[in-house]
């Protein structure tokens, strides 16, 4: 299962962070599951920099993006990976207690494919995370990988 892409979490709640992980196994993916606990680190994943420069050339299968972070926020993290033809179709669900309006508009003009709220109840949430890891890990096509594919294309 060593070409499974891993499921990137960004959250810097450990609370959330141990009941997101008790989610995502009781889905019983295969999937690696990288824990970035603030926007830096989680750019540093994807890019592959600093402490993850070594790591394989692979996206992620999903990024479960936190909006409020430390360093650098939720919103931006999304800005910057969507703005960039080689990261723009990572599948990136905003994972969130805010219902503001502006964050659910902003989060969708920069391009996130999902936007969910999260449940403020343990079995919410918990069955919440369950689903949203087997769909975008499982059951979500990707697009094929752009690294052949000609430049005018």
């Amino acid at each position: 299962m060593a070409n499974l892409k891993p499921i990137l979490l960004v959250e810097d709640n450990p609370n959330d962070i141990e009941l997101t992980l008790a989610a995502l196994e009781a889905g019983q993916l295969a999937n690696d599951i990288v824990i970035c606990r603030d926007g830096a680190e989680a750019l540093d994943f994807v890019y592959r920099r600093g402490p993850h420069e070594k790591r394989e050339a692979q996206d992620p299968a999903v990024v479960l993006l936190d909006l409020k972070l430390p360093k650098v926020d939720g919103l931006e993290v999304l800005a910057a990976l969507k703005k960039d033809p080689q990261t723009r179709a990572i599948p990136i669900v905003m994972l969130t207690s805010s219902r503001e309006e502006t964050d659910v508009v902003r989060s969708y003009d920069l391009g996130v494919n999902a936007f969910v709220v999260k449940p403020v109840g343990f079995d919410e949430f918990f069955a919440a995370i369950k689903e949203l890891g087997v769909f975008w890990a499982v059951l979500n096509e990707p697009p094929p990988h752009r690294g052949g594919w000609p430049s005018n294309v």
